[in-house]
C-alpha cells in the first residue's frame, strides 16, 4: 500500500482584490473591506481571488 506521506489537503483563502482605475491593486479580506475602500477611492473594480 503506496503512503500518503504530508497529503493535507492546501486550504484555499478568497481575499477581495481591488483594481482602481489608475491601475493599482490592492487585496482586501473581505468584501465589505473591499467595497468600503473602492467608495473612497472614487470607483474600481472588485474580484474575488482564490489562493
Amino acid at each position: 500500500m503506496g503512503c500518503n506521506c504530508g497529503g493535507r489537503a492546501r486550504r484555499t483563502v478568497t481575499v477581495y482584490r481591488l483594481i482602481l482605475p489608475n491601475g493599482v491593486t490592492r487585496d482586501y479580506p473581505t468584501r465589505r473591506e473591499a467595497e468600503a475602500a473602492r467608495a473612497r477611492n472614487g470607483g474600481g473594480t472588485i474580484v474575488a481571488v482564490n489562493q
